[in-house]
């Protein structure tokens, strides 16, 4: 194809498709084996320094919170984002030093709460780096084709945008009508991690509302640790097979953690927690005040329960059901 413009942000998640198919053959077995595990274990067996990660969920809605907190207080290092629709996860992995290098869509902004003071003074201050940009469609569609198999997907979004200078994608001539088309390069983390309403204890999941691009991440991940409301059993996932929006086959840990996306929201089980989110907010203007945030709710809490009875306990989460209850 012939080639008429280039982005140049760095081209992170990328392998050949034919690779990554060996990879999961060998790596990724597909025999019903009980995955349950703790968020701790999942952490330290599947997530390493230097790994390229992906949140699932967006913005504050169906967050694996649990799991980010865990690898705060691992003390991963070296870690590389996909900032692809995320918000508050990102923003506390960058604050904590977890993550120095990230590609975004959106990361930078706690939607209409205001901009992240944290990630902010981490990439001014050359902790972290944004290493390119994209659209939230367009990772979208590079998960799809790491899902698909393929080495790139066609789009036309980033056309005519500054995005498209600071992207890894190429523009060619359509074969078909010579007109501009832009290619998007397939995309595979390392780890996804994606919080989801239930599942069985194989990792066959169901989400309750609306997927944003897990299916695709899913997909696309090398590994996948999956934080969970409740784990069910197997026959309850069988009687409504059309429910389960990710297979066991793709899953490498399971882990029950029940409010596991706190303070973000999970849809029709809790509400966002705002005072908590403000709480982040004010204490991560300063680098003292985010230190002193991760030692309290992250260092002095052995475990995500420690975490929860530190926000309010049982009181705190009936009053976020109780709220997302009136909603629906």
């Amino acid at each position: 194809m012939e080639i008429l413009q280039e982005g140049h942000g760095e081209l992170i998640g990328w392998h050949d498709p034919d690779e990554n198919r060996e990879w999961v053959r060998a790596h990724k077995p597909r025999d019903l084996v009980d995955k349950r595990m703790g968020i701790a274990e999942a952490v330290a067996r599947f997530m390493h320094d230097g790994d390229f990660i992906a949140s699932g969920g967006f913005g504050h809605v169906r967050v694996g919170m649990a799991a980010i907190y865990e690898i705060i207080r691992q003390g991963r290092r070296g870690l590389v984002m996909a900032g692809k629709t995320a918000v508050h996860d990102a923003d506390l992995l960058i604050a904590a030093g977890c993550v120095d290098r990230i590609e975004v869509a959106y990361s930078f902004g706690h939607e209409l709460r205001g901009l992240s003071p944290a990630s902010r003074r981490m990439v001014e201050g050359g902790h972290c780096q944004v290493v390119a940009e994209i659209s939230n469609a367009g990772y979208q569609w590079r998960f799809l084709a790491a899902a698909m198999g393929v080495p790139f997907i066609p789009a036309r979004n980033l056309l005519g945008t500054d995005t498209l200078k600071y992207s890894s994608a190429k523009v060619v001539a359509d074969p078909w009508s010579g007109k501009p088309l832009c290619l998007l390069p397939a995309c595979y983390p390392d780890v996804a991690i994606i919080h989801v309403t239930r599942c069985d204890m194989y990792g066959n999941a169901q989400i309750d509302g609306t997927l944003i691009e897990d299916f695709e991440l899913a997909r696309a991940a090398r590994r996948l640790i999956l934080t969970t409301e409740e784990i069910i059993p197997e026959a309850q996932i069988r009687a409504e097979p059309w429910r389960t929006a990710i297979p066991f086959f793709l899953v490498d840990a399971v882990t029950e953690v029940p409010f596991g996306s706190h303070p973000c929201q999970m849809p029709l089980r809790y509400y966002f927690d705002e005072d908590h989110i403000r709480e982040w907010m004010r204490r991560s203007v300063t680098a003292e005040g985010a230190d002193a945030y991760f030692q309290e709710y992250v260092f002095d809490a052995p475990d995500f329960e420690a975490y929860l009875q530190k926000i309010g306990g049982s009181t705190r989460l009936s009053y976020l059901q109780q709220v997302e209850a009136l909603r629906g």
